[in-house]
């Protein structure tokens, strides 16, 4: 899947691209088609940089619900000749998952296209996933002809038959099919049924990876062996290497650590680091200054896992590298110092803002950073952040930051993130948001009586509620 092409923050299509607060709240209020195009232009080319952990898919469909919005443009764009070209989940599921919402609050038409998508579209056992939890027994009974029909009923067909049973996210129709009246269809389920445990069973016994009396020179060939082959295999050797290494082996591994081969360099630096090895820093130092990238990247890692007190006095030190290391510098005092270390944590944010941008992978630490130490100072960047990233994960880790050092957080973000696509941003907001705001109280009602709300923000929209009392 492609980066997405994300508008600028000031614009509708931004706003919800982005899945913010104002997004929404500016849809309601924008001309009805021009809010409708950008909703459909956000759920057919999914705007997320990580769609497997951001969220959007209850977020767009609460809009289309206050928008009256129709489904013809997701019908076609699921039943389109593009859908046998490119089977990529990711051109389907947001817009299935949306469908998946819509028929839990009641619309038909949602519910009879993720059927009719169920019985011949490619990402079929995503919108069979959605109709597990949505539709009713007659409903998924029917879908057992079509869904079985795709698969051979030679060995191969058999055999992606019960891959399909045994990967499938929601087991309820199969188990449904497993019991149905036709004896064709309960017998051929039953038996993908008990091909996939016993395929999981024989997975679970294949031997793989190192065995008890290897070496550590054996540990770390393997280790060379995974890198060879594109495989990063030093986190799991270095574990290997606790079980296998005595202090007889120490100087084996420090020598390794200097001049190793990759595998055997990224291993030993992961354990050295790990162990709080007393040679650790100094070797990871060199690897940064001589090593190559993988070898670098297990070194910046290994020091940013470290835990001790030398650890993070040598941070300090570093925190003004203007290399790898210096940026996990600045990360470690985020996660790990003290209120005397705020200035180095705000001009690592500042500086990986200015450098990188708000999409940042690194800002993410830094923006939690920020909010534990209560740095006051770097809420213009956190509001920066906030704006601008793509990431819903991250703006709702400086909507966090925000309301532990900005004074204006409850009146302002606070009252937007309600509306958000991540329900720990919504959560965060039913604490925070002033009432005085009848858009709030509003808002925190309709989310407390929403039976597709998470629990956890129901939970603290209704402790808010009973906390303001007759303001809520």
């Amino acid at each position: 899947m492609f980066d997405p092409v994300i508008a600028p923050s000031g614009t509708l299509l931004g706003l919800l691209q982005r899945g913010r607060g104002d997004g929404t709240l500016h849809a309601l209020t924008a001309p009805r088609a021009e809010a409708l195009a950008a909703l459909n232009h956000c759920v057919l080319r999914d705007p997320r940089h990580d769609w497997q952990v951001e969220n959007r898919s209850l977020y767009y469909a609460r809009l289309y619900l206050d928008l009256g919005g129709e489904l013809d443009a997701i019908e076609a764009h699921l039943f389109c000749a593009e859908d046998v070209l490119d089977t990529e989940e990711s051109r389907t599921g947001l817009a299935l998952a949306v469908l998946g919402h819509l028929a839990s609050y009641g619309r038909r038409d949602a519910l009879e296209l993720l059927r009719r998508y169920a019985g011949s579209g490619s990402n079929w056992a995503w919108a069979l996933d959605e109709l597990a939890l949505r539709d009713d027994d007659a409903g998924l009974r029917a879908l057992a002809a079509p869904v079985l029909a795709r698969f051979a009923t030679d060995a191969e067909g058999e055999a992606e038959l019960a891959a399909a049973v045994r990967d499938a996210f929601e087991p309820r129709p199969w188990r449904l099919w497993a019991e149905d009246p036709r004896e064709s269809v309960a017998t051929r389920v039953r038996a993908a049924q008990e091909a996939g445990c016993f395929d999981r069973w024989q997975r679970q016994l294949r031997p793989s990876g190192p065995r008890p009396g290897w070496s550590v020179r054996a540990v770390f060939e393997w280790a060379q062996q995974g890198l060879e082959r594109g495989a990063a295999l030093h986190v799991p050797a270095a574990r290997c290497l606790v079980a296998v290494a005595g202090p007889e082996d120490r100087p084996e591994i420090v020598q390794a650590a200097k001049d190793g081969t990759e595998g055997a360099r990224c291993t030993a630096l992961r354990y050295l680091a790990d162990s709080n090895d007393p040679d650790a820093l100094g070797l990871i130092e060199a690897a940064v200054g001589d090593g190559t990238t993988p070898v670098v990247e297990a070194a910046v890692d290994a020091f940013e896992r470290m835990r001790s007190i030398a650890a993070v006095d040598r941070a300090r030190g570093w925190a003004h590298r203007p290399d790898a290391l210096g940026a996990a510098a600045g990360r470690m005092l985020a996660c790990r110092g003290g209120a005397q270390d705020s200035d180095l944590v705000l001009g690592a944010l500042r500086e990986a803002v200015r450098g990188e941008g708000p999409d940042a992978p690194t800002l993410w630490t830094l923006v939690d950073g920020t909010g534990r130490l209560g740095i006051a100072c770097a809420a213009p960047v956190l509001r920066h952040i906030y704006r601008e990233t793509a990431s819903s994960h991250l703006r709702g880790r400086a909507a966090r930051a925000l309301s532990a050092t900005d004074p204006s957080f409850p009146a302002g973000f606070a009252v937007e993130c309600l509306w958000d696509c991540e329900e720990s941003t919504r959560e965060l907001a039913a604490r925070h948001a002033e009432t005085g705001d009848a858009r709030v109280v509003e808002q925190l009602r309709r989310l407390a009586a929403d039976p597709a709300e998470e629990a956890e923000v129901q939970t603290a929209v209704r402790s808010r509620i009973a906390s303001d009392g007759p303001a809520v």
